[in-house]
């Protein structure tokens, strides 16, 4: 089972009626996102004054990890990176994914339209669901969660992701949200600030601003 937080991020997002993610532009960032909080999970990135700093030079192992990793290396703050190379990431993802079996890829139906997508097995995101829906409901402190699933509820709910987090559970778990959101900073204070600027970049990417 593929765990790292960039495939897992694409999965919760993926709709099936949509033939691919829910929103194309915002996973393009979430899987980014994820990506950057999956290597500072590592001990990969870190910070220093406001800068992404890279621990090691080895590589992950991981395509799109070390992508991203070598993005990292041009001493950027987060929310560049964020951005920086998205729809690059969100390919590689979405190639990784079917490289595994766990996406099936078909042609545009239009010229200028793109490949449609098909999750093979919906268990899979359905087990992601759960997961994340464990950690927005359940009684545990959110200082139990796993890191993985704190960071993926935050990253649900910044991205919208309403089959995930609704607008109801948005209002009703805010609380518990930001304080998923907050484990952030334990990592990285600028990492934290990037994932609760999402809306706001993702609003800004739509309008055709913020790299490529």
């Amino acid at each position: 089972m593929i765990d790292d937080l960039a495939c897992l991020m694409y999965l919760l997002a993926h709709d099936d009626a949509a033939d691919g993610p829910y929103d194309r532009s915002r996973t393009q960032l979430l899987v980014r996102a994820a990506a950057l909080i999956d290597l500072a999970l590592r001990g990969r990135l870190g910070e220093a004054g406001g800068t992404v700093t890279v621990s090691g030079k080895q590589p992950t192992g991981d395509l799109v990890l070390d992508g991203v990793l070598r993005d990292a290396a041009g001493g950027h703050g987060w929310k560049h990176l964020v951005r920086r190379h998205r729809k690059r990431t969100l390919t590689e993802v979405e190639d990784r994914l079917a490289a595994a079996g766990l996406l099936t890829v078909k042609a545009p139906r239009t010229r200028l339209g793109t490949r449609r997508l098909t999750v093979t097995d919906r268990a899979v995101p359905a087990v992601l669901r759960a997961r994340v829906s464990t950690a927005l409901h359940g009684d545990d402190p959110v200082t139990e969660i796993p890191a993985a699933d704190a960071a993926l509820l935050a990253l649900a709910a910044a991205g919208g992701i309403h089959s995930v987090v609704s607008r109801q559970d948005h209002k009703t778990f805010r609380a518990r949200i930001d304080a998923c959101t907050g484990q952030l900073g334990a990592l990285a204070p600028g990492l934290e600030k990037a994932v609760r600027a999402l809306p706001t970049t993702m609003i800004a990417a739509q309008g055709g601003m913020g790299g490529s």
